[in-house]
């Protein structure tokens, strides 16, 4: 069935769209809703400076959207969470935490930008955090996830080798070499 949509509908269309959806779709929910209705001519001439307006409207929120992107664009939010000692979290790091951190410096994102690929529940760093403004505006972050101070988290120590110790031969042999070269050179 083709509806006329009144308004601006997330993976359908925008108004002023002429779109093919289902019977029961459009009969029970865009209908009834006011969200779409039959495209006659009479509707379409209707809303025709409504579209152009929408439209209008579309493009400058995009461009606010591309400008919030650019800002944001390689930022660093560090999040503080309790942790044990082996470093996971007592529950884990959500989209809001993130979004508010970064609003903290300055940045324009909603909690809803944020979109995880995995639940955050470690101490360490996630280089590629996504925020999608929308399906054409996305940009990667960073986030940095570290423990509070009343968390029992240790860092896990490098092992550094020392290194091994010379024989006193081989000290006798560089000396030896380096007496030797001296005796040249006079």
């Amino acid at each position: 069935m083709k509806i006329l949509l009144l308004s601006d509908i997330d993976n359908l269309g925008w108004l002023g769209d002429i779109v093919e959806v289902k019977d029961g779709y459009a009969r029970n929910y865009l209908v009834p809703q006011g969200l779409g209705t039959i495209p006659t001519d009479a509707n379409i001439k209707s809303i025709a400076k409504e579209k152009v307006k929408r439209a209008e409207q579309r493009i400058a929120e995009l461009n606010r959207l591309r400008k919030a992107a650019e800002a944001v664009e390689g930022a660093e939010a560090v999040i503080a969470a309790k942790c044990n000692q082996q470093g996971h979290l007592f529950g884990s790091v959500s989209p809001a935490e993130i979004a508010d951190n970064l609003r903290q410096q300055g940045f324009e994102v909603a909690d809803e930008v944020v979109k995880l690929s995995e639940h955050i529940k470690e101490i360490g760093t996630y280089p590629n955090v996504t925020l999608k403004f929308n399906a054409e505006v996305k940009v990667k972050v960073t986030v940095v996830v570290v423990p509070t101070e009343d968390s029992d988290y240790t860092a896990p120590v490098a092992e550094v080798t020392a290194p091994e110790p010379k024989a006193v031969s081989d000290v006798e042999d560089v000396e030896e070499s380096q007496a030797s070269e001296k005796t040249e050179e006079a």
